[in-house]
């Protein structure tokens, strides 16, 4: 569904802060981790994030990069090395990006990133608030595409992100918009089309999910 930013993986998060600037973007905290935010349920089962593994969920996910359908957006599809660099820069990094597994009735069956927008790259290409939050997520079994699920866990966690950051207004997401089967599903999702962004590698949708519904 959503891929990342461009072809190498999503825009690598802003390095360490430097201590003595005391004007920076807060980092992020533990208890914004969305692999303690615990179960969601949905109309679909109950739903929830634990943070990616290494290397116990590398051929699990490895197998999702390399369907076709999952590649044509995220361009990570080759040998597992591919995929362990990917995973690598986020798990090893400052924490402002997080990979997950998404688990549904505790069966992996979606991989998820929730980072912070302000904190990323793609800051630069639209007009970012603090604290903004962003979500790139791939439903792995193709049994799960294409009937309305990807919406539904989509406004399932966005609904816990605003309610678990309260200090993030907004959930943002940028699929490439030739993926139209995504930006359908944030849609049904409560975002909003904002804007579409000249990115590294892709044209994308800016798509905004408002804490307080958009004047």
């Amino acid at each position: 569904m959503s891929g990342p930013a461009g072809p190498a993986g999503p825009a690598s998060p802003a390095g360490p802060a430097d201590p003595a600037d005391q004007t920076g973007p807060a980092r992020p905290g533990a208890d914004e981790d969305p692999a303690r935010w615990g179960a969601m349920p949905t109309a679909a089962g109950e739903f929830r994030l634990r943070r990616a593994r290494l290397p116990a969920d590398l051929g699990l996910l490895t197998g999702w990069m390399n369907d076709p359908e999952v590649a044509a957006f995220w361009e990570l599809a080759g040998p597992p090395a591919v995929t362990e660099l990917h995973l690598r820069g986020q798990l090893d990094g400052d924490g402002s990006s997080l990979p997950c597994l998404g688990l549904l009735d505790d069966t992996p069956m979606s991989y998820w990133e929730v980072y912070r927008a302000d904190l990323d790259p793609l800051a630069a290409h639209y007009p970012a608030r603090p604290h903004d939050t962003g979500l790139h997520l791939l439903l792995g079994p193709a049994t799960s595409r294409g009937r309305g699920l990807g919406a539904t866990l989509l406004a399932a966690l966005a609904d816990r992100v605003l309610r678990e950051r309260p200090r993030c207004e907004r959930v943002v997401a940028e699929p490439d918009v030739r993926n139209r089967r995504s930006v359908r599903a944030f849609l049904r999702a409560g975002f909003r089309l904002a804007a579409e962004l000249d990115l590294p590698g892709k044209r994308a949708a800016l798509m905004v999910r408002d804490r307080t519904p958009h004047a």
